[in-house]
């Protein structure tokens, strides 16, 4: 039996002048309402939120019941798993519609960032790595080992992270939700300046995801209830795949959680990438798209190169990769990021995605990655009926 989607809320992401609290309580509301149904209806809730010391709110889950009195009383649950965590709280949520726990569920995602330094937002992100080796580095140094493993084995792509992340920020454009809604361009991100300097050897600011306050909601519900919503997006499949946090003992040049988790949903779905209409991927760094490409079966290793010269990723292409602007151009409210990754996916199947839609989506992929390619959540989605 596989869950649908059938309303969801989202805030505009960026610099916000409310608090946790206030985000959740905005797309409790809005989700609730855009499903049109009561919050007596909603059997549980799940959360997603990173937090790891950015705001004194540590027990988000409970905020959600303050949003509607319709609420209270019911099973409420944070779930954490570092960038992934919006999508955890969502396959949570599913497995317990598979277990017939819960008809109707209500996921929420946020995170609260700008409030913090962006040093304090480094050492916070900082947590998700390997504590034991990896102590002190920042997530553009761990993705910077990424990259200089990637052009010391196949040559300088610099140029290719510049298209992609111009290629995300144009996207940017065109969803009034997104952070940063401006085209800088390929040569402002290929070229090295005072606004554009190297933050890790050999990332730049534009290879970077934005830090951003945010949250997205979306209500799911059992099969056999979502025959009763004019609007309904299936998960065809949902894949899972956690791999070991010591970057030492993985092979940085294959991807190896994020390829496993593509294979495995691919499977589940019964198709391949080819089938697929669109995608969005999770972007922390311009050298996590540049992997996924190879990761989802675009080409082989070290090829992802050709993906980006046959025009493949783009608005256009055969299979266009982050329509929405992605964590580049979105932004990357931690806890939010996965949540809203499905929203976006969800308007875009529905056709309700305004400027950056694209035209007769049927089939999507949604890839919602935590850490460097340690938890690794990979959902394909159709429209129901």
């Amino acid at each position: 039996m596989n869950p649908s989607i059938v309303g969801w809320a989202h805030t505009p992401f960026g610099r916000s002048e409310g608090t946790l609290e206030d985000l959740i309580a905005t797309v409790t509301h809005g989700a609730i309402a855009d499903a049109g149904i009561t919050a007596a209806d909603v059997d549980a809730v799940w959360v997603g939120h990173f937090n790891s010391g950015l705001v004194n709110d540590g027990f988000p889950a409970s905020l959600t019941l303050q949003a509607d009195q319709g609420l209270r009383w019911k099973p409420a649950t944070r779930v954490e798993n570092a960038c992934a965590s919006g999508s955890a709280a969502l396959y949570s949520a599913a497995q317990a519609i598979r277990a017939g726990d819960a008809k109707i569920a209500l996921v929420v995602g946020a995170e609260k960032m700008t409030s913090r330094s962006t040093a304090e937002v480094g050492a916070a992100l900082g947590g998700a790595a390997y504590q034991r080796e990896e102590a002190g580095k920042t997530f553009p140094q761990i993705f910077a080992m990424y990259a200089a493993a990637y052009f010391e084995a196949f040559g300088d792509h610099s140029g290719d992270l510049a298209q992609i992340a111009a290629k995300n920020h144009r996207n940017g454009v065109k969803n009034p939700l997104a952070h940063m809604r401006k085209d800088v361009g390929f040569d402002f991100c290929n070229t090295i300046s005072d606004k554009n300097p190297i933050v890790a050897d050999p990332l730049r600011v534009t290879d970077c995801s934005l830090i951003s306050d945010g949250a997205a909601a979306l209500i799911l519900v059992a099969d056999d209830v979502a025959a009763d919503f004019d609007r309904a997006v299936t998960f065809r499949s949902m894949a899972h795949v956690q791999d070991i946090l010591p970057m030492s003992q993985r092979n940085l040049l294959a991807f190896e959680g994020p390829a496993r988790a593509f294979a495995t949903a691919f499977q589940g779905a019964g198709i391949s990438v080819k089938d697929l209409d669109f995608a969005e991927v999770h972007d922390c760094f311009t050298i996590a798209e540049l992997l996924c490409y190879e990761a989802m079966g675009l080409a082989e290793t070290g090829k992802g190169s050709n993906v980006i010269a046959a025009g493949t990723p783009f608005p256009d292409g055969d299979l266009p990769i982050n329509l929405s602007g992605g964590l580049k151009s979105k932004g990357h409210p931690v806890g939010a990021t996965g949540v809203s990754m499905h929203v976006m996916a969800a308007m875009q199947l529905t056709g309700n995605a305004g400027e950056f839609q694209k035209e007769g989506a049927e089939l999507g992929c949604v890839f919602n990655m935590g850490g460097s390619g340690v938890a690794n959540y990979c959902s394909v989605l159709e429209r129901r009926g």
